[in-house]
């Protein structure tokens, strides 16, 4: 995040994830698991912030994403990366 350009951060379309745990392991500083698998941010947030330092990675997890359930957005809910 840099100067006064909106967060980015991080949605999860419940209604697509199956809990199969790929964003966690491409972003755990971002993402764990609950105790179904399903992906939770780690600070307890809906849709944790992208930090400078997690952007390739959360892009990553976006892109591969087997259920096409991430999406990431900046704070005027406009998408970044796959629409």
């Amino acid at each position: 995040m840099t100067g006064n350009a909106p967060p980015t951060r991080l949605h999860i379309d419940w209604t697509r994830c199956d809990g199969r745990g790929l964003c966690v392991e491409l972003v755990p500083g971002l993402l764990s698991r609950d105790e179904w698998g399903y992906p939770q941010a780690v600070d307890g947030s809906r849709e944790p912030v992208v930090t400078d330092e997690m952007t390739a990675a959360a892009r990553a997890a976006v892109a591969r994403c087997p259920r096409l359930a991430l999406t990431l957005l900046t704070s005027g809910r406009r998408r970044v990366g796959r629409t």
